[in-house]
């Protein structure tokens, strides 16, 4: 040891003298190494707010990219609708396959490495689509995107659990659900509003430094924490978490929750396009501006739950959701507009709580914990808007919404449940 070293030449320092001083500056070099404080201040829980913002916007906005310019991508590269479609389902299908391989890391590796790798893949996987002129290079450059998401999306949610007291955890989660909004919807206008007089190559560009940018920053802002000795051990296994009753429950709320808001939102343009409405495509596009309601749903449902608990806050946020589905039914666009605002609140609001709670019953397993909810999550809004399409087709969009309000029992009964949770733990 250094200390040891500096004492021997010196000659006149005891040894039990070095130990001490030894353990002393071990421990507070350990906290400055590690930037663990026993208090953080505000300054700094708005310093992580904001990296956690700005990566998860981020990566979110690698998502939907091509989704604004496939027409464009059709005429390009002489290929079907259905084949270049598959430059979104193919990030979409990384992210599902990679989510527990990735929470199971967060669980046993250091944050600050799964990161740096995440976010230079996703960036390197963005520039090889702005460069290629082969379309399966290009569906198989945003399957590799995919599969790196959620290195900085899964495992930072793990991170934060792990991290943050339960007060401040509603809050940040709340901030990361926003940007997950605030990132869909910026990488659909960056392909499709921002560059197109351009070239949508440029949008790749964008996302891959913007990707790049936020990676580094998380790299150098996020706190370190200490590996735990024996953690590998102690891990909690998928199995296990899906034996727990009141976690499987808040999957299903997940589930169920974005299987209604991607039915609606997915086929709201064929719905605003026909009679009466005969809107166009730009005019459509607008319609889908009320999703920024969620950017500030996020925290607001955090402070919510905190105060009124989770329960509650999944009951009223079930209610705003069937209320606003109604909304939808009559042939009137203000009815129509304000439906979907209140489908967008209600939605964020659940969203943020259920994923709020889940982090909160977990002492470890949180990797693992928050891969299943994010699987869940994506499973349900594909077999929402498959399901909802056949619905569509035999039935029109009466049907639809009244198909969509059968799922929300899904919320309501884990409102329910984490009620009674909560009046037991009282």
């Amino acid at each position: 040891m250094v200390w040891y070293r500096a004492a021997t030449l010196k000659g006149s320092v005891s040894v039990g003298k070095i130990n001490e001083h030894a353990q002393r500056h071990t421990t507070l070099i350990s906290c400055f190494i590690f930037m663990v404080p026993r208090r953080m201040d505000d300054s700094s829980y708005f310093r992580l707010q904001v990296t956690v913002f700005a990566l998860v916007s981020a990566s979110f906005t690698n998502i939907y990219i091509t989704q604004p310019v496939l027409p464009v991508l059709q005429k390009e590269f002489a290929a079907s609708m259905v084949v270049v479609s598959f430059s979104v389902s193919a990030v979409i299908l990384g992210i599902a396959l990679s989510n527990l391989p990735f929470g199971f890391l967060a669980d046993r590796l250091p944050i600050h490495p799964i990161i740096l790798a995440g976010g230079c893949f996703v960036a390197l996987g963005g520039l090889v689509c702005a460069a290629t002129s082969d379309l399966w290079v290009l569906i198989g450059a945003r399957f590799v995107q995919g599969i790196f998401i959620p290195a900085l999306t899964t495992c930072l949610a793990a991170y934060l659990a792990k991290t943050l007291p339960a007060e401040r955890l509603n809050v940040v989660m709340g901030s990361y659900v926003s940007a997950t909004v605030l990132g869909g919807l910026g990488g659909r206008l960056l392909g499709g509003w921002i560059h197109p007089p351009l070239h949508w190559r440029y949008a790749f560009v964008s996302a891959s430094m913007f990707i790049l940018i936020t990676t580094f920053s998380a790299f150098r802002w996020l706190p370190h924490t200490p590996v735990v000795l024996g953690q590998q051990e102690k891990a909690t296994g998928f199995l296990t978490l899906l034996k727990r009753w009141e976690l499987v429950r808040l999957y299903f709320c997940a589930a169920g929750s974005f299987a209604i808001f991607s039915s609606i939102f997915n086929y709201l343009p064929f719905r605003l396009s026909a009679p009466p409405f005969r809107f166009s495509t730009q005019l459509t596009t607008l319609v889908y501006l009320v999703y920024v309601v969620g950017i500030f749903m996020g925290p607001t449902a955090g402070r919510i739950s905190n105060r009124f608990g989770t329960g509650n806050t999944l009951l009223g946020g079930s209610a705003i959701l069937g209320c606003s589905l109604a909304l939808l039914l009559p042939a009137s666009i203000a009815s129509v507009v304000l439906g979907l605002f209140g489908i967008c609140t209600g939605f964020f609001t659940i969203h943020a709580a259920a994923v709020g709670s889940l982090n909160r019953q977990l002492l470890r397993g949180q990797g693992r914990a928050n891969a299943l909810y994010v699987l869940f999550y994506y499973v349900g809004g594909w077999l929402g808007i498959t399901i909802s399409g056949f619905v569509y087709r035999m039935g029109g969009w009466s049907a639809l919404v009244y198909s969509t309000m059968l799922l929300l029992l899904i919320p309501l009964g884990t409102g329910i449940g984490e009620r009674k949770i909560s009046s037991h733990r009282a």
